[in-house]
């Protein structure tokens, strides 16, 4: 069985990472160019691991660029695996493996199609979320499921804590999973379309904090949108304050211990983690 893998973030490397504990190995790797999406939240460089591995490295700006395509044709793959991935993959490439083309999603799919998978199961409180394992069919994120592995948000669930318990279930579902994506017999169920949510995309200036807001609502932000996504942040006498972490405070023992402490409309929050950056930045 002849596979492929295109990303550029972590989860992606991780999965890669998998297939060669499982006793796989990947015949294409294709990732963004150097230059492209370095800001982008688990951003990585496959050379590393492609050149440990001997793997071919294809860089493009775009998948579905002609040579992005004829490269994935030359190689004559049976799998190609896109996971961590902006571009959505158009008929071309979906159609050049001989068995399609396998994706990742972090939600239990059909809910929350879409971006920010991440950050919004802790802004909507989602009592539960995980991964899935489906076959691309050029919609975003609607085609058939393979597998999933589910994951509880904790009460006090940050992203960093999530991405590294997502990242895990990723490795999972390959490990599971590999003999069946090997051998060819993987099999898939339809969406349910009754259950799809989708989420839309989220820009760094969202994480913004206003004192106006609940101390609830705030420490969730904080709490969505920390580490390895930009943080929350507040203005503050022309100095701009990105709040990595806090915690509910009574404000008045906060600040006896010299600790930063912001008052939001109902509460306080005591920050435990900061970083004081230029403003707009």
């Amino acid at each position: 069985m002849r596979v492929g893998f295109v990303t550029c973030v972590q989860l992606g490397l991780s999965c890669m990472e998998a297939i060669y504990d499982a006793g796989g190995r990947l015949e294409f790797a294709g990732t963004l160019l150097d230059t492209q999406a370095v800001a982008k939240s688990g951003r990585v460089y496959l050379d590393e691991f492609c050149g440990k591995h001997r793997i071919p490295l294809t860089k493009f700006r775009n998948v579905n660029d002609a040579a992005a395509v004829a490269a994935i044709r030359d190689v004559g793959l049976d799998w190609l695996f896109i996971v961590g991935w902006s571009q959505i993959a158009h008929g071309q490439v979906l159609e050049t493996p001989k068995l399609g083309v396998l994706g990742m999603h972090p939600t239990l799919l059909p809910v929350g199609r879409g971006r920010a998978a991440i950050p919004w199961a802790i802004l909507l409180g989602l009592p539960v979320t995980g991964v899935t394992l489906f076959k691309l069919d050029g919609g975003v994120d609607t085609g058939p499921v393979a597998a999933q592995e589910v994951l509880a948000v904790g009460h006090r669930e940050t992203a960093t804590s999530l991405y590294r318990r997502v990242n895990e279930a990723h490795r999972t579902l390959i490990l599971k999973f590999w003999s069946q994506i090997e051998s060819g017999t993987l099999q898939f169920t339809p969406q349910d379309e009754s259950r799809v949510t989708v989420w839309e995309g989220r820009t760094p200036d969202q994480g913004q904090l206003d004192l106006g807001m609940r101390a609830e609502d705030a420490e969730r932000l904080i709490r969505a949108v920390t580490r390895p996504y930009p943080g929350a942040f507040i203005d503050l006498d022309g100095r701009r304050l990105r709040v990595w972490a806090a915690e509910p405070a009574n404000a008045a023992q906060a600040e006896s211990d010299g600790g930063l402490v912001l008052n939001f409309a109902d509460g306080a929050l005591r920050v435990t983690d900061l970083e004081w950056v230029s403003q707009g930045g």
